[in-house]
């Protein structure tokens, strides 16, 4: 068992960082109309592990590598296919490097990210089942050999390119997390997952995809309104360990809409309610920066309520 999961089964309350791909626009870097995040890997190593070093001295006790648009069937469309291992390698130095320079002796995890973005963000560009696994499976690898800590799978929207992507993590032998997204249905109760062309509830998905394995689920990407909903949803059919770290803005390709972000207080007020919940990680996802990461380490409790600790 790893010193974070052991922390986790001891009932703390982890501080995860908050966006990459938004922090890295916020500071000037150009998202790439294919890759998104993915080619400032590439183009701006010093300004990713610079967003790393501030995660971790606002507190973050894991942080999440620039490679949750860095599969092969993406970055080959943003001509950066013959580097995909390179750049995934890459990725999870810069954050261990940032760890070296920022952690000041504190534990902080690294971990990889693989999502289910595709190029151009469109559903159009969404490969066949074999190359997805591949893909999956070559970035999991990459991370193993680069030294990560753990793999978060993220902003998964498909029942079965999540299990695909899952397998090929569990392969590495690493702890594996599972970030949904969801959405609130039209009446406002109803949790369902994130493809807004589907009707899939929460539910369905999460019991399907955490029967083949991983360690820990968590609400992520989805709308702060949602999580709490997604929350009740997770902890009625996992009895693991649960994260939350959910966005504040919009996204219209390739930019992030800076629009209503939440400011660090009323973050931190939700966040309490998610841990009351039960929620053990907490951060933040795209539009959450290292102002919002900040107060949640400083101010959110260092351990479940008795009440709510994983089971």
């Amino acid at each position: 068992m790893s010193k974070l999961e052991q922390r986790l089964a001891k009932g703390e309350v982890i501080v995860l960082d908050g966006a990459m791909g938004t922090e890295l626009q916020r500071r000037g870097v150009p998202m790439d109309k294919v890759a998104w995040s993915a080619a400032a890997i590439a183009s701006h190593p010093d300004v990713i592990r610079e967003i790393h070093e501030d995660y971790i001295r606002a507190g973050a006790g894991v942080t999440i590598a620039n490679t949750f648009g860095a599969a092969r069937h993406v970055l080959a469309q943003a001509s950066l296919g013959q580097r995909v291992s390179e750049l995934n390698r890459r990725a999870i130095e810069l954050a261990k490097e940032a760890r070296d320079r920022a952690a000041d002796g504190r534990e902080v995890a690294v971990a990889g990210s693989i999502s289910s973005f595709t190029a151009e963000n469109s559903d159009d560009k969404q490969v066949m089942p074999d190359v997805a696994f591949a893909s999956y499976r070559e970035q999991a690898e990459a991370f193993a050999e680069a030294g990560a800590d753990l793999i978060v799978l993220e902003m998964m929207a498909d029942v079965a390119y999540t299990v695909y992507a899952l397998e090929a993590a569990l392969a590495t032998g690493l702890p594996v997390w599972v970030g949904f997204s969801c959405r609130l249905a039209a009446d406002g109760k109803t949790v369902l997952f994130f493809r807004k062309d589907m009707n899939t509830p929460l539910a369905d998905a999460v019991e399907k995809v955490m029967a083949v394995g991983g360690s820990l689920v968590g609400i992520m990407h989805s709308d702060v309104e949602a999580t709490a909903p997604g929350l009740e949803v997770l902890r009625a059919h996992w009895s693991g360990p649960v994260a939350a770290y959910p966005h504040s803005g919009r996204f219209i390709m390739p930019d992030w809409q800076f629009v209503d972000i939440i400011s660090p207080a009323d973050y931190l007020a939700e966040a309490r309610k998610w841990v009351d919940m039960g929620a053990q990680v907490v951060g933040g996802c795209c539009g959450i920066g290292p102002d919002h990461i900040r107060l949640l380490a400083e101010e959110l409790p260092k351990h479940l309520p008795s009440s709510r600790a994983a089971q």
